[in-house]
């Protein structure tokens, strides 16, 4: 009998455009490469934020490490990966071919048996140009430069002269590039804009001429993106990225880790750069007797209904529901009530719609408006189980008990108190280094100023509800934002309208009355 030895299985090499730095700019196929590669070789001007955004979706083994050395030592690094079966990337800004040294590197590589492949990426000078407001129509003229001297002058001075332009290239090399393009003989007053952290948070876009422009972007580091042209003007109309509501500002978000995100996601999309800080951790009860009393209870159909009045109620029922084996087909019979949208959100994500959401106030008493009173012929069972958490106030409970129900005030979860944050958060938030804080229940509030302190005066405190209002003011805060409507989603939206309005106000003022202006945040230096 013959015995064949296993071969060992063939390796990769990918070489990966990352865009000009979003994370959202990333192609399907960047992502699924870089979620099963073993190993990522990046280079310097890939973005943080897009390297922490590609390690949270990575295999947990995956090696990072920085391009270091010449096209040649590159290669060399990510042939030894492939041949030992592993599937490497060379992650590069923009786009591979936008890169001279990437070429050289997909040419050795070329000369060898390993499998390879080039996933284009958005090009850096390109996307940014889209990012600041600035147009490149007709014939698109964008380029990735690593080598100013590798600039063909006379074709930009061409490009400028039919349209705009743009061009990435170091924050050092701009004054090269001014010489080259008034030696080829681009008019000094041909508008120019400088962008600086293309795409990112912290974008930055200034505007001049040819002849002033180095003295416009100083400071500038890392990375810009010039275009030069007509076009530029057009900015005033069609700048969006850095003229969203938030832009710029910096918001603290006091919620537990699990329940941040969402929010977070929707301050970034209004440009705003959030600061998850966590006040209250949630922990099971002491004595999970009440919870498996219930559970059973739910099963042997004892509740007309269930009331959540949190997302964590929900998935604490859950989380006991599966230690049992059971799912929501034990639910069968029973009705659920839901304090708001963002409860029977995570209702629904188990496959369940509840039966009532309160279509106005979305709170204890909003709730309890909308609540039918026990009837006996109508409702033969008149129990409800009110899973919440062990500080939960007995409003609710109360007056479910006044409407004729017998109810199992039931502590589902504890809340406890976080521990404090950083030093440096600490001292933001006392010294006004946050734009606005999101207190999204009396909790927050409350833990928030006990493990860090008092937001500062000339920080934006919106807050979900009213009760959260109150609480706020007990505590000395001026209350700026309330949405009519208790969610995370109309809170965002609260401060983004406030924020507009904020802006519209500051505009409408003499240029000295802004000056002495008390509005505070990003959206008051603009004007001043």
């Amino acid at each position: 009998m013959t015995t064949r030895t296993a071969r060992k299985s063939a390796g990769r090499i990918a070489f990966v455009g990352a865009g000009p730095g979003d994370p959202g700019l990333l192609t399907r196929r960047a992502h699924d490469t870089l979620a099963d590669a073993d190993q990522v070789v990046y280079d310097r001007g890939v973005p943080e934020s897009l390297l922490a955004a590609i390690r949270a979706e990575a295999k947990g083994d995956t090696q990072f490490s920085p391009a270091e050395g010449a096209p040649g030592d590159v290669a060399k690094v990510l042939l030894s990966a492939a041949k030992s079966g592993l599937s490497a990337v060379h992650l590069v800004a923009g786009d591979p071919f936008g890169h001279e040294a990437v070429v050289k590197e997909v040419q050795a590589v070329a000369r060898t048996a390993v499998h390879f492949e080039v996933v284009p990426g958005l090009g850096q000078a390109e996307g940014v140009a889209t990012y600041a407001g600035v147009p490149l129509p007709g014939v698109r003229t964008a380029a990735d430069i690593d080598d100013v001297t590798a600039l063909d002058f006379d074709a930009l001075a061409a490009a400028a002269v039919k349209g705009s332009f743009a061009v990435a290239v170091d924050a050092g090399d701009l004054a090269a590039v001014r010489d080259g393009l008034l030696a080829a003989g681009v008019e000094p007053g041909t508008p120019v804009g400088v962008t600086g952290d293309g795409t990112g948070e912290t974008q930055y876009t200034t505007t001049s001429s040819v002849d002033s422009f180095v003295a416009a972007a100083l400071g500038f580091t890392g990375r810009v993106v010039l275009t030069v042209g007509a076009e530029v003007a057009q900015r005033d109309k069609l700048s969006w990225w850095e003229n969203r509501p938030l832009y710029g500002w910096k918001v603290l978000v006091p919620r537990t880790k699990e329940q941040a995100g969402a929010m977070s996601a929707r301050l970034r999309a209004y440009g705003a750069i959030p600061c998850e800080v966590p006040t209250i951790a949630v922990e099971p009860p002491r004595t999970p007797a009440q919870m498996e009393r219930a559970v059973k209870g739910l099963v042997d159909g004892r509740y007309a209904w269930v009331v959540f009045t949190s997302v964590n109620a929900v998935r604490a029922v859950w989380e006991k529901f599966a230690e049992h084996g059971l799912d929501a087909r034990h639910f069968g019979g029973v009705k659920i009530a839901c304090i708001g949208e963002a409860t029977a959100d995570a209702v629904r994500a188990f496959g369940i719609q509840p039966e009532l959401i309160p279509a106005g106030d979305q709170s204890s008493e909003g709730l309890l408006a909308e609540f039918s009173p026990h009837d006996e012929i109508l409702d033969p069972v008149g129990r409800v189980l009110l899973p919440r958490a062990d500080i939960a106030t007995e409003t609710l409970a109360a007056g479910l008990i006044e409407r004729g129900w017998e109810v199992d005030d039931v502590t589902a979860y504890r809340t406890v108190r976080a521990a404090p944050p950083p030093a440096d958060i600490r001292d933001a938030i006392k010294s006004g280094g946050f734009d606005a804080v999101l207190f999204t229940s009396s909790s927050t509030v409350r833990n928030l100023v006990g493990i860090a302190g008092k937001p500062h005066a000339r920080t934006v405190v919106a807050v979900i509800g009213p009760k959260t209002a109150e609480t706020a003011t007990e505590f000395g805060l001026r209350v700026d934002v309330q949405p009519q409507h208790a969610s995370v989603p109309d809170l965002v939206e609260a401060l983004a309208s406030y924020a507009v309005e904020l802006r519209e106000k500051l505009a409408a003022m003499p240029a000295k009355q802004r000056r002495g202006s008390k509005v505070q945040g990003p959206t008051a230096l603009r004007f001043r």
